[in-house]
């Protein structure tokens, strides 16, 4: 597995002046820029945890071993095209422009709708955290509480239809239970802060809802905070988070270490290994259909988290030496992944157990930070500066996502599947046109993800579909890319059985996505599919109406290649088989895949 160092001299001069990206940084540049991959296990740590139950922690480390395995495929085909950005989508979308003008552009589209929502999503939960430090909803368990309850002990009657009400959801319980558990809540309500019920406005648009609550306005501050340093340039963007990064990544190794060396896992809470009886119940079920599905359900929602450090090879035209840079980036990127999100799930998982992971601040994420900080200190001051660095942490995966999504999309526009516009640059080498587009549609996103936790998830999962999607083409693209340019120079080439491997797991994941997506939503796999369709207009508009047909003559350069050979097919009719398999596969998966009663 020796690497070719693969310099390409001419990538030199590029520079912001002529409108290209600049050769700025070297692979730890990237790793940099990437290491913001694990702050991702905060998104959907207590969501895995509400549908996955005790074998939540699997989930994550083999879904984590798979991203890892399949990062090789895309090490290869990046070494491919020294000169682009983007990521693996743009050079996968090059191996399936042969065989269809429209799966070409579907590969980067959905790479850049899986990503760019990190954005909105990481800025809700990073409200979430700012508000729960500076307005706290009390705990019921809090003095404060417990003198509210005393002070109106008389306010609810016996006769009250609340306690009917109550009552009749949870039988077996007395009249005095109805009476305490409503004191509580009403405590609760009171003594919280205005501002967390405080909403300019707010509604609901087809199955999500919106609301341009305080959580929104502090978000769109963290998104504009994350363009301002983006606006600098890659190198720029990789300095500040070398820093951050260093301040992000220790304290996660603290939080999955320490649990462990004092001894505070509880190992009771892995067995027995079975999946829930239903998602957010604490009754365990059977490794059936209905405990397949959900099981299912959390590797799909895991791998939006585990396989996005591919990210790292987003800035191959941005390398000093491609050829070299590209591999350790993404390798190295891989193995502080492997780590992080198997340490932190088993901790987590091990200190909380699955009543812990079931908690409803668990579940929406919005006390998870606490929940991690209290695992290596009680103590005020140490847990608020934990909750401050896993801000940080979300900080610096905003910054991964604008870096990464921004450059897909200035990429797609300069090899003509998106509008020209995207492909301007500013003084700095950075995509601003591409970066003001995320910004502007994450803002719109971002009202959806403040409103509830269903439609952050609902988001969540249809974001993902895209990233299976882009995933499922973009593994197939290795064994095009050597079957139909096998006499390109290939700076490191994946071992044929890893790339095998990689082509049977974008399989598994259609599994996935089919069986899934359902879980946390009932139309989110219809939805995703919709969203992914949207790209067919947008680039018939560029391709048809902008370049009358006729695909930009830069786009094959790094292979050589002219318009005439686009017509020389050696794969034959296998790209088409393996699309009908996968489009099968998804279909039966939903089909036979159903979530329990």
């Amino acid at each position: 597995m020796a690497i070719d160092t693969g310099v390409h001299t001419t990538g030199s001069a590029f520079n912001a002046s002529s409108g290209n990206l600049v050769r700025a940084i070297d692979w730890r540049g990237a790793f940099w820029v990437a290491s913001g991959v694990p702050a991702l296990v905060l998104f959907s740590i207590g969501g895995i945890a509400g549908v996955a139950g005790k074998v939540a922690f699997l989930v994550w480390f083999v879904s984590m071993l798979m991203g890892l395995i399949q990062s090789f495929t895309y090490a290869e085909i990046a070494g491919l095209f020294p000169n682009k950005s983007g990521g693996a989508s743009v050079y996968g979308a090059a191996a399936w422009v042969r065989y269809s003008k429209l799966i070409a552009p579907l590969s980067v589209w959905c790479n850049w709708f899986a990503w760019s929502p990190v954005l909105s999503l990481g800025c809700s939960i990073a409200a979430a955290y700012i508000l729960n430090s500076l307005a706290a909803v009390p705990p019921a368990d809090a003095p404060q509480v417990a003198a509210w309850v005393s002070a109106h002990a008389a306010s609810i009657p016996l006769d009250s239809p609340r306690i009917a009400e109550w009552l009749g959801a949870n039988q077996g319980k007395t009249a005095a239970d109805a009476v305490a558990a409503l004191l509580s809540t009403d405590a609760i309500a009171a003594l919280t802060p205005e501002i967390r019920n405080w909403s300019l406005f707010h509604g609901t648009l087809g199955p999500v809802s919106f609301s341009f609550n305080a959580a929104f306005f502090i978000g769109a501050v963290l998104m504009l905070i994350t363009f301002a340093i983006q606006h600098r340039g890659i190198l720029g963007t990789a300095s500040v988070q070398k820093y951050i990064g260093l301040a992000v990544i220790i304290p996660m190794l603290i939080v999955g270490v320490v649990p462990i060396l004092t001894g505070q896992i509880n190992w009771s809470n892995f067995t027995p290994l079975e999946p829930l009886k239903a998602a957010y119940a604490p009754e365990m079920g059977h490794w059936d259909i209905a405990g397949w599905t959900l099981v299912l359900g959390a590797m799909f929602i895991a791998a939006w988290s585990t396989y996005g450090f591919e990210t790292a090879i987003c800035y191959t035209s941005e390398f000093r030496d491609p050829g070299r840079d590209t591999f350790k980036a993404i390798f190295y990127s891989g193995l502080l992944c492997l780590v992080l999100f198997t340490l932190v799930p088993f901790t987590f998982q091990g200190v909380l157990g699955l009543e812990g992971m079931l908690e409803p601040s668990i579940v929406d994420g919005s006390g998870v930070a606490a929940a991690m900080a209290n695992m290596v200190g009680h103590g005020g001051m140490l847990t608020s500066l934990l909750v401050m660095l896993m801000i940080l942490a979300l900080m610096l995966c905003l910054m991964t996502a604008m870096a990464g999504s921004s450059r897909t999309l200035y990429q797609g526009s300069r090899d003509g599947w998106l509008p020209r516009y995207l492909s301007h640059v500013n003084e700095h080498g950075a995509p601003t046109r591409a970066m003001w587009t995320d910004l502007v549609i994450n803002l719109a996103v971002l009202a959806i993800a403040c409103a509830d936790a269903t439609s952050f998830f609902f988001i969540l999962a249809v974001s993902n579909c895209g990233y299976i999607i882009f995933n499922f083409l973009n593994l197939n693209s290795g064994w095009i890319h050597r079957i139909d340019n096998a006499g390109v120079h290939r700076p490191w080439r994946a071992p044929g059985f890893v790339l095998a491997l990689g082509t049977v797991f974008a399989f598994v994941n259609a599994v996935f996505m089919g069986a899934g997506a359902k879980v946390w939503n009932p139309i989110a796999l219809w939805a995703g599919l919709f969203t992914a369709a949207l790209i067919i207009p947008v680039f018939c508009f560029r391709h048809y109406v902008q370049d009358k047909g006729v695909f930009p003559a830069h786009m094959l350069e790094d292979l050589g290649l002219t318009q005439g050979d686009l017509k020389t097919r050696k794969a034959g009719v296998l790209p088409y088989i393996v699309l009908a398999a996968g489009l099968l596969v998804v279909l039966v998966s939903n089909w036979f895949f159903q979530l329990p009663a």
